[in-house]
């Protein structure tokens, strides 16, 4: 989408949702929108109901974990030729990229076909735990959505008709995209030959760091509404 045209986006869409936006900002020709998280019911039938937007459709809704956000195992930003070697210290903070923010969020990704418009909104959320309103009603492709989303994460969502987990099997424990949940879970299955069935036992893998975490900076942190209020991405 043209740039002109984001703006005239962007400039609309603070000018109607108010003080229900937190902050706003263009990247990589994609508008996002920060959301006060208890707007987000009257935000969402606001876009989809409102002639001048019309994001009839849910694209995604995903969650994303902020908690080690920053720190990495790895020098990923100027190591070239170093080699494996260069994972050597854990937790250590390369860069400071803190959000200075709620440690959860959810990203909803809307589209609009009759204008031909795509919209992010964001809305960070508070710990322990975390809970937002469903877009069920709004949109009914968020059913799974949600339910991913609080399967993965933990991130509840009050309304929804039927919050199950979706993707983790019966009985799981813990939400296996959080950042604080470990690589190789909690429990491993072997075949007992003395019972002759599969039985479950605590994991028996060290912990280890194998695989680089890549730190990317938010490009667009100072990004600001046409008011000049910061952006946080």
């Amino acid at each position: 989408m043209a740039a002109s045209r984001l703006e005239d986006l962007a400039e609309a869409l603070n000018r109607c949702l108010g003080d229900a936006v937190e902050s706003s900002g263009i990247e990589f020709d994609e508008l996002t929108l920060v959301i006060v998280p208890t707007r987000i019911l009257e935000v969402a039938n606001t876009l989809r109901g409102d002639p001048r937007f019309s994001f009839t459709q849910l694209i995604d809704i995903s969650g994303v974990d902020y908690l080690t956000f920053g720190e990495a195992d790895w020098q990923t930003e100027n190591a070239t030729t170093t080699g494996f070697s260069r994972g050597v210290s854990t937790g250590e903070i390369r860069a400071d990229h803190s959000q200075g923010r709620e440690r959860f969020s959810v990203a909803y990704h809307l589209l609009s076909v009759e204008h031909n418009h795509r919209l992010r909104l964001k809305v960070y959320l508070e710990d322990d735990p975390p809970k937002i309103d469903s877009v069920f009603d709004v949109w009914a492709s968020a059913n799974w959505y949600e339910r991913e989303a609080f399967d993965l994460f933990g991130i509840l969502f009050d309304g929804h008709p039927d919050l199950r987990r979706l993707l983790t099997d019966y009985g799981f424990i813990g939400h296996p995209f959080r950042k604080d949940f470990p690589l190789e879970g909690y429990v491993e299955v072997r075949y007992d030959a003395d019972q002759k069935r599969v039985v479950n036992q605590p994991v028996s893998i060290e912990p280890r760091t194998l695989v680089p975490r890549v730190i990317r900076g938010e490009t667009w942190l100072h990004s600001s509404k046409p008011e000049g209020e910061r952006g946080d991405a």
